[in-house]
């Protein structure tokens, strides 16, 4: 594994850039996409998504101000459960942020069409991914710089838009506003219109999980301010842009303008020059959500790389200390996408949702594990119980009405969901492949054909290779059964043959006899797993953890602890990422 370089840490504003992009794009669609299905109500729909998105700012912050390490939902699970029910959540965060990266770069290139006619759209597509891939390779400092320009635009862009709307609004008064609110309700009912229009209006909250991903890469203390950021952007403008849509067009005119709805709003309230603003505004806040993208795959994947469930070969770090393999692989995995779909990007689009609300009800999920399993560890905030399972409830809502709205979508979804988590359950299970492939080399082995006994020969020195990986725990009392736990857990989620477990006594203090005979005991009860124990003396702390970790060449990610109650000295990220196993 490569050593990480020092890198500098990023504030609020370039935190909140970063992710911001993402989810305040949202603004270009969501709007057009709760008329569609609320009508008249649409800025109701958003103004609830809003309420919604407020309970998650608790839950996010808890969990991550809990375990703030990179990988969001993955993070959460792994340090609750099993390894199994985390990368299923990385999995569908990866196909989260493949989905949004092909969809900004191509809607970004679509409308700057509008403004080049004859722009190649497909090709100016890769163009303006392979830019940003260039970003992130440069380094996330840099990269970042880019992210606060267009962020800030963004948000002058849409203000300037605001109030050209209210002063339309004080000329012309709110005759539209009136007669679309004459209109018959959608869905025959307001109670279904409502329900409809806001399961598609939280897609304007896609982009709010982007922050966990890279917080580690944040100054202390940002992360949770990052998640307000996000949360007066999103709660303002979404609302604030469909009602004026309401109050200054026909809904027959923004239903049939929904994939450029600001541009024409534009065109109403002030002329041609605003309506090229706000075009210009989308290419570059829609290219800002490919930067998130980017910038939180790199997170996501370099932890779940150093938890042997992605090839280590991704690790590899520039003089800048970027990833640049993750990068550059994203990269090729979203031109291919692109290249199949031919620029046709609904089938994607279906993907998108229901990963991301996959994503968003698993880090609730994982929120209560959280309480449940690891109600002792500390943490800046807390979600309270009703607010949880109210959040929950509301996703899974939304998540029931697309599905019900497009219902197309959970079989596009399946067909890219079932090779990615396919991949992920071979690198899970890999040992157990390969003696597999080993046992039916046996039954068809020729002893005359030397391939046959190299590759038999080899595969063994593969998992040799893999199990040789050594694992630590750290215990601080003589609790048996707690151990027993231990070994479990790293039996059935861990490919190893080898774990020491270390206690850290005092000066002139050591184990009782008994703890000892009693770990002889499990030692010959897990016969697959060779057990060392270790007594040290001094203080249990990070320079510790670092020293053992450079002594014995076990990476720390590979070390695990009991979880540390409130009285414990250090914060968790101090510890270098430490695993929470019991």
């Amino acid at each position: 594994m490569e050593p990480q370089k020092l890198r500098a840490k990023l504030g609020e504003l370039a935190s909140t850039s970063i992710s911001g992009n993402d989810i305040s794009s949202s603004c270009l669609y969501v709007s057009a996409l709760a008329v569609l299905h609320a009508g008249q109500y649409a800025w109701i729909s958003l103004l609830i998504v809003g309420v919604v998105l407020f309970l998650f700012r608790k839950i996010y912050g808890e969990v991550v101000g809990a375990l703030p390490m990179n990988g969001g939902a993955y993070n959460a699970l792994l340090n609750t459960t099993s390894k199994g029910m985390a990368s299923l959540a990385a999995a569908l965060t990866l196909l989260s942020y493949m989905a949004t990266a092909v969809i900004s770069a191509n809607e970004a290139m679509a409308y700057l069409k509008n403004i080049v006619p004859h722009l190649p759209v497909i090709m100016a597509t890769i163009g303006l991914l392979a830019l940003f891939m260039g970003l992130v390779i440069i380094g996330i400092g840099e990269s970042s710089k880019v992210a606060i320009g267009i962020f800030i635009f963004h948000l002058c862009s849409l203000i300037l838009l605001s109030s050209f709307a209210g002063i339309y609004l004080f000329e012309h008064g709110l005759k539209v506003f009136t007669e679309n609110n004459a209109l018959p309700v959608k869905h025959g009912a307001l109670p279904m219109a409502l329900f409809f229009g806001f399961s598609a209006a939280m897609l304007g909250i896609s982009g709010f999980e982007s922050s966990a991903n890279f917080v580690e890469e944040q100054k202390k203390g940002v992360f949770p301010k990052t998640l307000r950021n996000m949360w007066v952007v999103v709660t303002i403008f979404n609302p604030l842009i469909a009602f004026l849509a309401l109050a200054v067009l026909p809904i027959s005119e923004i239903e049939s303008n929904s994939e450029a709805l600001l541009s024409i709003m534009g065109n109403q309230v002030s002329g041609s020059w605003l309506a090229f603003l706000v075009s210009i505004d989308a290419v570059l806040v829609l290219s800002g959500a490919v930067l998130t993208s980017f910038v939180g795959v790199s997170g996501l994947v370099e932890r779940i790389t150093l938890d042997r469930i992605l090839p280590p070969f991704l690790l590899k770090r520039n003089k800048n200390g970027s990833t640049y393999r993750i990068a550059i692989v994203f990269f090729m995995l979203c031109v291919s996408i692109l290249l199949i779909t031919e620029g046709n990007l609904e089938a994607l689009a279906g993907v998108y949702t229901i990963a991301f609300l996959s994503v968003m009800a698993l880090f609730g999920i994982g929120n209560i594990l959280l309480k449940v399993r690891r109600k002792h560890l500390p943490r800046p905030e807390r979600s309270g119980w009703l607010s949880l399972l109210i959040a929950i409830l509301a996703v899974i809502t939304a998540l029931i009405g697309n599905i019900i709205l497009n219902p197309d979508y959970l079989a596009v979804f399946m067909e890219y969901f079932i090779p990615t988590i396919a991949l992920v359950l071979v690198m899970l299970n890999r040992t157990a492949l390969l003696k597999l492939l080993l046992r039916l080399i046996r039954y068809f082995l020729d002893p005359v054909n030397r391939f046959l006994v190299k590759s038999y020969k080899g595969i063994n020195k593969t998992i040799d290779k893999i199990n040789d990986q050594e694992f630590v725990y750290f215990t601080k009392k003589d609790d048996v059964a707690a151990l027993n736990k231990v070994l479990l857990y790293i039996r059935n989620n861990e490919h190893t043959r080898k774990l020491k477990i270390v206690s850290v006594f005092p000066e002139g203090e050591q184990a009782t006899q008994s703890f000892v005979s009693d770990l002889n005991v499990l030692d010959r009860e897990y016969p697959e797993i060779k057990v060392d124990y270790i007594q040290l003396h001094g203080e249990f702390t990070p320079v510790l953890i670092k020293k053992l970790s450079e002594d014995w060449n076990i990476p720390i990610n590979f070390m695990f602890i009991g979880s540390p109650s409130d009285k414990f000295p250090y914060p968790l990220q101090e510890l270098g990422g430490v695993r929470l196993i019991i």
